[in-house]
């Protein structure tokens, strides 16, 4: 295997093995996803030349905090609750805060992070997609590439159909 490598990639040698976050997906030009970052993901996360991580879960890792104190990236910390019954719901200000820092170009390369990536990483892309206004089942059908397929949340599917109605009646 290291022949095969240094016929097709002999700069290459050298380099760190790239991994990528669990879940990691591009969402639009500058605009990232994944699940919770750790040690073995920084080199790859260092090529992406991230300006910001807007995170969306509680939980937090003294490596990862260090990693974006070195490189100047600016954490937003949005620690919210998942949409659960009976009562919760991701919170408005949370998500409007959310949209508001990955829709700022100043802000880009952003990388948006929950726990494992899914439910609340993709709910608040999927709102990002209704912004950009594209279909419910364009939409649908992303928020299960990445939770898996049936393996959605029914309040998930619910909180994303429903956000354009309460955001046009502001």
């Amino acid at each position: 295997f290291p022949e095969v490598l240094m016929r097709f990639a002999p700069d290459k040698m050298d380099s760190p093995l790239l991994v990528p976050p669990p879940n990691f997906g591009m969402v639009d030009k500058g605009i990232y996803r994944s699940g919770f970052p750790s040690k073995l993901n920084f080199d790859f996360l260092t090529q992406l030349r991230l300006k910001s991580v807007v995170r969306l879960c509680s939980e937090r890792d003294s490596s990862f905090e260090d990693f974006c104190q070195r490189r100047n990236v600016q954490i937003l910390d949005l620690g919210t609750e998942g949409n659960r019954e009976p009562f919760v719901e991701i919170d408005s200000k949370v998500l409007q805060t959310a949209l508001a820092h990955i829709t700022d170009q100043k802000k880009l390369p952003v990388l948006v992070h929950c726990s494992k990536g899914k439910h609340r990483t993709g709910c608040v892309v999927a709102c990002l997609r209704k912004l950009q206004r594209r279909s419910l089942t364009f939409i649908f059908d992303e928020y299960e590439r990445f939770t898996g397929r049936g393996k959605s949340e029914l309040l998930d599917l619910q909180f994303i159909e429903l956000f354009e109605s309460t955001t046009r009646q502001k």
